[in-house]
């Protein structure tokens, strides 16, 4: 099992980035995913994620509006999370993860997790 996130990077305040998963070693389809991250100093939390079938995504309070969570099940087994109007505090190491049911907030009940890509919003 190997997810790998791809697409972090700095970018200055108001400005966009487009995060991605690609899985491999699994039935993707199978699993629901989902995006964390962990800010400087702090745990990591929960971004946004999106149930197996890609009908239900469910977002943090501090994500609504502003990120957009898709994933491909049929041709590159790839999650995506388009990042839109990014602020400081979106600094951190995005991650994502896998569960083998349903996306839930705690990241305990994920078993996947990818390295994770660093997201620097700075000017």
């Amino acid at each position: 099992v190997q997810l790998v996130e791809s697409g972090g990077g700095l970018v200055h305040p108001g400005g966009s980035l487009r995060l991605s998963c690609a899985a491999t070693g699994f039935t993707f389809e199978d699993y629901a995913m989902a995006w964390f991250r962990r800010a400087p100093g702090k745990d990591r939390e929960f971004v946004a994620g999106v149930s197996r079938n890609n009908n239900a995504t469910s977002y943090a309070d501090s994500a609504k509006g502003r990120f957009t969570l898709s994933r491909d099940n049929t041709h590159y087994n790839t999650m995506y999370l388009q990042m839109n109007s990014l602020t400081p505090e979106d600094t951190g190491v995005y991650y994502c993860a896998a569960n083998r049911y349903d996306v839930k907030p705690d990241p305990s009940q994920y078993t996947h997790w990818g390295p994770g890509t660093q997201v620097t919003v700075a000017s």
